[in-house]
């Protein structure tokens, strides 16, 4: 597998199925760290570390969706040798679903599962300011408001200054991100949201069973937009329950 794009150990490399993880805006594939050791042994984890962060800190990020998605293709494309889900929570839910259609157009395997988790369906008029031309200061006051930064690091000014162009950059890529018909994909889908998100509401998640003619299902998980961490055990039972999941629709 590609070892820039993706991280977590090898020992999985027997594995009957991949799980790749995509991160939101401003993380990078620490935000799974955890995760390889919570799934069967059937699965192997590989979080992916996109530039602009991690051990590609030095990388210029993408600005933009589309590029994003053509270099990710390429990426995991010898690593799809196998049955492989995506996870994406935020940004890296819309990513996983762009990445999903890139995949069909070119005719490559498409995954067994695609899990969003805190994401609007694609096409939803966005709920949130537009940030990635936004001051530093207002910069700041959106991530604590989304509540996924901690505070010392918002109050450390150099931290924040390596942090700032990444940030920018990822919400560039959701802010000019625009929606293109096409058809409904053919992947059981998994929805995730947090009960308290102030960015997604429960009507923007509901849209995303649109999107497939292979069954969804929503699970709502209590928590604000990162409830990606402060509910992790139950996103890692959902992910897992949704693995071994026969697909359903949402009614």
């Amino acid at each position: 597998m590609d070892g820039k794009w993706l991280t977590g150990p090898d020992a999985g490399r027997d594995a009957g199925a991949r799980l790749f993880c995509l991160p939101y805006a401003g993380g990078g594939a620490a935000a799974y760290r955890d995760w390889p050791g919570l799934f069967p042994g059937g699965i192997q984890v590989c979080p992916v570390e996109l530039p602009g962060r991690g051990r590609r800190l030095v990388e210029t990020p993408y600005s933009r969706l589309r590029p994003l998605v053509a270099a990710l293709a390429d990426a995991l494309r010898p690593a799809m040798d196998r049955p492989y889900a995506l996870f994406g929570h935020s940004m890296g839910a819309l990513v996983a679903y762009e990445l999903t259609r890139a995949l069909r157009d070119r005719g490559l395997p498409q995954p067994s599962h695609l899990i969003v988790s805190g994401a609007a369906a694609p096409g939803t008029r966005r709920a949130r300011p537009v940030m990635h031309n936004a001051t530093d200061d207002e910069m700041r006051d959106e991530l604590r408001v989304l509540n996924g930064t901690p505070r010392e690091l918002l109050e450390n000014a150099e931290l924040m200054e390596l942090m700032l162009p990444t940030l920018r950059a990822d919400f560039s890529v959701l802010e000019t991100y625009v929606y293109r018909e096409a058809p409904p994909l053919d992947v059981p889908l998994t929805v995730l949201g947090g009960t308290a998100d102030p960015s997604v509401e429960i009507s923007a998640l509901q849209g995303w069973r649109d999107r497939t003619t292979a069954g969804s299902r929503l699970r709502l998980i209590a928590g604000d937009h990162f409830f990606l961490h402060s509910a992790a055990a139950e996103v890692i039972a959902a992910v897992r329950d949704a693995l071994a999941a026969e697909p359903s629709t949402t009614p």
